[in-house]
């Protein structure tokens, strides 16, 4: 899977097209998922171009996963989570949908994840809803 400029999560970085934006820095974005596993469920993408882990640079790997630690910790905090699951797919053989490197981070536990990885579209205003609590929670 080579790193399509065109793929989803790059137009977001350019501000091409919205998202639901919980945070961002100097090198990640983290967002809701709008085809969301269970309630709650965020992105992080880093603002380097990589498809997958093996892709990417040791200095944008971390800082994902500063982010992701920052978006777990507010989503235990917004939502009243006690576990959040991690889901990171490296390939079209893995099951990865968009070919930039991006983390699940998903309140809740294995048994939450309520559809498969990006077939349904949630609705939009609970996605937003909970995407304010969540950045509520940030601050």
């Amino acid at each position: 899977m080579a790193y399509d400029t065109n793929n989803v999560f790059a137009k977001m970085l350019r501000g091409e097209i919205p998202c639901f934006k919980l945070y961002e820095d100097e090198h990640t974005l983290a967002f809701m998922d709008i085809m969301p596993q269970a309630e709650g469920h965020a992105l992080v993408i880093p603002k380097e171009a990589a498809t997958t882990l093996f892709e990417l640079s040791d200095e944008a790997a971390q800082a994902v996963m500063r982010t992701v630690r920052r978006i777990g910790n507010a989503q235990k905090q917004a939502l009243g989570a006690e576990g959040i699951v991690l889901m990171q797919l490296n390939g079209a053989a893995a099951g990865q949908s968009v070919p930039h490197f991006h983390v699940h981070v998903i309140p809740g536990s294995i048994a939450d994840l309520r559809r498969p990885h990006a077939t349904v579209a949630g609705d939009m205003a609970q996605i937003q809803a909970l995407g304010e609590r969540i950045r509520a929670a940030l601050a």
